[in-house]
C-alpha cells in the first residue's frame, strides 16, 4: 500500500509539472531556491542480518533462520532544496520493514525468552530511518557536480519475535540519533544521460563519538551508484544500485524506561543489504 501511494503521489506531481513550462517544472526560475523530489522503488536482498540480545542468548541469523533469504520490496523518498549556488538541504525517508513466518528447527533464546524447537514465529525486523543532510557543492558547473557535508539520522528500530504457537513475545525498540558524513557527485552528458554516486557513512567506537556516556560500537554505510536519462528538462529517470548496512554492539548503561526496552543490556546487530531500484526525479 505504501508503495502504491508513493507511485501515485509522484505521478500526480509529474503530470502537474507537464502542464507547466519544461524549463520551470516545480520551480520558478526567479526564485533563489530550487526543489527536487525523488522516489525509488525496487527490491532488496539481505546479505547478512544477525541479532543477539543478551550475552547468553542466541546470535540469531535472520537470513538462514528467520526467513530473510528472499527478495523484499524496497523504496525511498527524498527531497533536495538548493539554496543559492552552493548550499543544499536534503530530507530522506527510508522505510525498511521485513515480516516473515518461520517454524524454528532449534530452540532459540532472544533476550530472556526461549522459543522451543517446533515453535511457529512471526518475526518483524523494522529499521526505517529519517535523515536530514546539509551538502555544500564544491563544484557545480551544469555538468559536473561534487559536494560533501553532514547528515543527522534518526533510526526507528522495532524488532519483534511473536510465537504463534504459545503466544510468547519479545520486543526490542529504539529511537536513536546517528551523525553521518556525506559525499556525492554526478556528471551530465550532452545527450541527456547522467551518472552519479553518493555515500553516507560513519563509524564510532567510543562514548565521545556515539553521544552516550559509555562505549558502544556503531556504524552505518549507505553507498550507491546510479545512471539515468533526462526525460524532460525537469524530469529524470534512473537506475540505482545501493549497498545499505550498519552495526551496533555493546552493553547499554541507559535506564530502562519503556516496556519495549530489552531486558538484557548487551546487544549485537549487524546488517548488510543490496538493492536495485528504478527512480524518478522531478524538479
Amino acid at each position: 500500500m505504501k508503495s502504491k501511494i508513493g507511485i501515485i503521489v509522484l505521478l500526480l506531481i509529474g503530470f502537474a509539472g507537464m502542464n507547466l513550462s519544461a524549463q520551470t517544472g516545480l520551480n520558478n526560475p526567479d526564485n533563489p531556491y530550487t526543489l527536487e523530489l525523488s522516489y525509488e522503488l525496487g527490491a532488496v536482498k539481505v546479505l547478512k542480518n544477525t541479532l543477539q540480545i543478551g550475552e547468553d542468548s542466541t546470535n540469531f541469523n535472520f537470513v538462514t533462520q528467520g526467513g530473510e533469504e528472499i527478495l523484499f520490496a524496497f523504496q525511498r523518498y527524498s527531497g533536495n532544496l538548493s539554496l543559492g549556488d552552493r548550499h543544499n538541504i536534503v530530507l530522506l525517508y527510508q522505510p525498511l520493514e521485513i515480516v516473515s513466518t518461520v517454524t524454528f528447527r532449534d530452540a532459540v533464546k532472544i533476550d530472556t525468552t526461549t522459543f522451543p524447537a517446533g515453535d511457529i514465529l512471526r518475526i518483524k525486523y523494522g529499521f526505517p530511518f529519517w535523515r536530514l543532510s546539509y551538502v555544500y557543492d564544491f563544484v557545480d558547473n551544469g555538468k559536473l557536480e561534487l559536494g560533501a557535508g553532514l547528515s543527522f539520522q534518526l533510526r526507528n528500530a522495532s524488532i519483534v519475535f511473536e510465537s504463534l504457537s504459545s503466544g510468547k513475545l519479545t520486543t526490542s525498540q529504539n529511537l536513536g540519533p546517528v551523525p553521518i558524513l556525506k559525499a556525492r557527485g554526478s556528471y551530465r552528458f550532452d545527450n541527456g544521460f547522467f551518472a552519479g554516486a553518493e555515500i553516507d557513512g560513519f563509524y564510532a567506537s567510543s562514548a565521545f563519538f556515539n553521544g552516550a556516556d559509555f562505549d558502544f560500537e556503531g556504524s552505518i554505510l549507505d553507498a550507491s551508484v546510479r545512471a539515468g536519462l533526462a526525460l524532460r528538462d525537469d524530469v529524470d529517470a534512473f537506475l540505482n544500485i545501493r549497498f545499505l548496512g550498519g552495526s551496533a554492539e555493546g552493553t547499554s548503561q541507559y535506564e530502562d524506561k519503556y516496556w519495549t526496552d530489552s531486558l538484557s543490556d548487551y546487544t549485537s546487530n549487524y546488517l548488510s543489504s543490496l538493492s536495485l531500484t528504478l527512480g524518478l526525479t522531478i524538479r
